[in-house]
């Protein structure tokens, strides 16, 4: 397990093996959640946007300007 020691001036330097981990580096941050009263969790508090890609699917098929205008429109005239 690792593991991290206080130095006086409440710093921590997290070992590698959790770096890599959490997919964390040189000025990235994280963040510390408190899971239960002193139990925390350490998780990244940023991400790069490119670790996002995938997470909507693609819709089945492409969508013109004009379809969403008249769909808008469609809509609109239902108030």
């Amino acid at each position: 397990m690792p593991q991290a020691t206080l130095t006086s001036k409440g710093q921590i330097t997290l070992p590698k093996e959790v770096r890599e981990g959490l997919g964390v580096g040189t000025g990235d941050r994280v963040d510390f959640v408190e899971t239960a009263k002193g139990v925390y969790t350490v998780v990244a508090a940023a991400r790069d946007v490119r670790d996002l890609k995938g997470l909507v699917a693609k819709p089945p098929r492409p969508v013109t300007v004009e379809a969403m205008r008249q769909a808008i429109a469609k809509r609109a005239a239902k108030r």
